[in-house]
């Protein structure tokens, strides 16, 4: 949940996943699991740790009674332990596995200039993030200029005239340096992942903090900068303390549940707010009003036709492929940086053609092992989507 002012919360979906996830981690650390034991039918469920706090999610735990918890039944078996399938990873495999990076867990070691980042940028990134990060083709920017002075505008309202909203990139609204790391790292470039070296991770993270006019230890991050692991471990993201509650330290936990119970902060009108529920926990607090006065008479008169304009010298099927594939395709297809044959490409869209037709539209409607989706990620119908192929193929003859 993003932190605007004492009035004003926005709910932040991912961050409430990180809530419970980080939470839920500290409090597991601290042996305090849900209380699972014996029951007698009255004592059905357990809404406490065994140390007597509130499950940290809101939960609850339904005790064993008569082989039962809850309305299912269990197998005693299967709670003794041990392993009827498979074998215990070794040390070496469960290090492979454990990639994650966090605000207490640092990168590997390695380095990366701004210079190098940006040749890294320009060959792997920018076909979807545009120049210097600005973003476009349905992938989100990953900077609007100074962090620092953008961080303000995440209290903007549109309200009163004001249609400037807040500013919601990397730079000004990310809380941790690690998320990006992470996330490049694992998930980057699509649809190439896991290819880019430790270094030349530390190089796109220097860059985009140079693109953001971010600083490490009070040093600007410029041009010549060179970013390790030793100035990662200093970065200080500008709204860090921008999310609520705070999740945090060794009372991460007790923050997050005494944050959910009280429902004020989160706008909740309950009707005993002490108390959780499933069912009537809000109280009624809207008045519904009605409009009395029929409005009939319209200028121009309305219409329920959907249709879109006709375009004149291109037939419906036509404008609807090319549509189709500037929106869903053109993101490969349209870089060479993709590994995907770019719309006029003449020899390698013959080269395509040359497999057979058949086999092209089976491969463009199934989707390929190279990062491709079914339909582009489209939900058109066969017929539809081969239209976009061959429109595709009619640019590139």
């Amino acid at each position: 949940m993003l932190k605007i002012n004492r009035k004003i919360a926005l709910s932040v979906s991912a961050m409430s996943a990180a809530v419970l996830i980080g939470a839920g981690c500290a409090e597991s650390s601290a042996n305090a699991t849900p209380t699972v034991s014996k029951g007698t039918a009255n004592a059905t469920a357990s809404r406490t740790y065994e140390n007597g706090k509130k499950v940290i999610d809101g939960g609850v735990t339904y005790l064993e009674s008569n082989d039962k918890r809850g309305p299912y039944y269990v197998n005693p078996d299967a709670e003794k332990g041990g392993y009827s399938f498979g074998r215990m990873p070794t040390k070496n495999e469960l290090a492979a596995w454990d990639t994650t990076v966090t605000p207490w867990k640092l990168p590997p070691e390695g380095e990366g200039s701004v210079e190098d980042g940006e040749e890294v940028y320009e060959a792997k990134c920018v076909m979807c993030h545009g120049d210097f990060g600005s973003g476009g083709g349905g992938y989100p920017s990953l900077s609007k200029g100074n962090a620092y002075e953008n961080l303000a505008t995440l209290k903007n309202q549109r309200v009163g005239g004001n249609d400037e909203g807040p500013i919601r990139v990397f730079g000004n609204y990310w809380p941790q340096v690690s998320t990006l790391w992470w996330y490049i790292k694992e998930g980057m470039p699509h649809p190439h992942t896991r290819s880019l070296t430790d270094d030349e991770v530390y190089a796109l993270v220097a860059y985009i903090l140079n693109i953001n006019e971010m600083k490490i230890d009070g040093e600007e991050v410029d041009d010549e900068y060179v970013l390790n692991r030793e100035k990662y471990a200093k970065i200080v993201m500008p709204n860090k303390n921008g999310f609520i509650p705070k999740i945090d330290g060794p009372k991460g936990p007790d923050n997050v549940r005494a944050f959910f119970d009280d429902p004020k902060n989160y706008g909740a009108q309950k009707v005993k707010a002490n108390e959780r529920c499933m069912t009537n926990c809000q109280n009624k607090t809207a008045k519904v009003v009605h409009i009395k006065i029929e409005q009939k008479n319209f200028l121009p008169p309305l219409s329920e036709v959907r249709d879109l304009p006709k375009v004149e010298g291109a037939s419906a099927v036509d404008t609807e492929a090319k549509n189709t594939y500037e929106s869903s395709c053109a993101v490969c297809h349209g870089n060479a940086g993709m590994g995907a044959p770019v719309v006029g490409d003449k020899k390698a869209w013959a080269a395509v053609v040359g497999k057979g037709m058949d086999k092209v539209y089976a491969r463009a409607i199934s989707g390929t092992d190279g990062g491709m989706p079914p339909k582009g990620g489209t939900d058109l119908s066969d017929e539809k989507f081969k239209a976009v192929v061959d429109y595709m193929i009619s640019q590139s003859k």
